[in-house]
């Protein structure tokens, strides 16, 4: 059976531009920088491998996941400063399940100020308003993270 192309297979493959490169990788899982305008220091955490429930996930990349979701909240929380960080599940495009992946965001006020909006109403204003971080402030905050990611926890 084949499978609908998926953007973020062709990322974690190098088919598509990724600015910042990869973050980090573990067994089973890949670290990198939203491409998107949900601003600069939003890190995506994605298994290497198609998988589009949660439910699927094995046992040792299930096992792997929450300490990487946690040590990649604490490397935007360190280098940006926010006042939350954003861990959520995102796995639609089209109204269809697609590539599961958590999008790990830093929140300041500054931010919500901007928007009027916070969560998920946040996200949507920021999708709408369509502003595409700065390819080199991405870059160099995608060095940074790498940076502080690679130092043991």
């Amino acid at each position: 059976m084949t499978r609908a192309p998926c953007i973020a297979c062709d990322l974690t493959a190098g088919a598509e531009d990724l600015p910042g490169g990869r973050i980090r990788q573990t067994t089973s899982w890949v670290v990198e920088h939203c491409v998107g305008p949900l601003g600069v220091g939003t890190l995506i955490v994605k298994p290497k491998r198609h998988v589009v429930h949660v439910a699927d996930l094995t046992e040792a990349e299930a096992a792997e996941m929450g300490p990487l979701l946690r040590r990649t909240a604490r490397a935007v929380t360190n280098l940006i400063g926010p006042d939350q960080v954003y861990v959520c599940l995102w796995s639609h495009a089209g109204g269809r399940p697609v590539h599961i992946h958590w999008v790990v965001q830093p929140v300041t006020r500054a931010l919500m100020d901007e928007s009027g909006h916070l969560g998920p109403g946040l996200q949507e204003a920021m999708f709408q308003r369509g502003a595409q971080p700065d390819r080199g402030d991405v870059e160099a905050f995608a060095a940074r993270a790498r940076r502080f990611m690679a130092v043991p926890a």
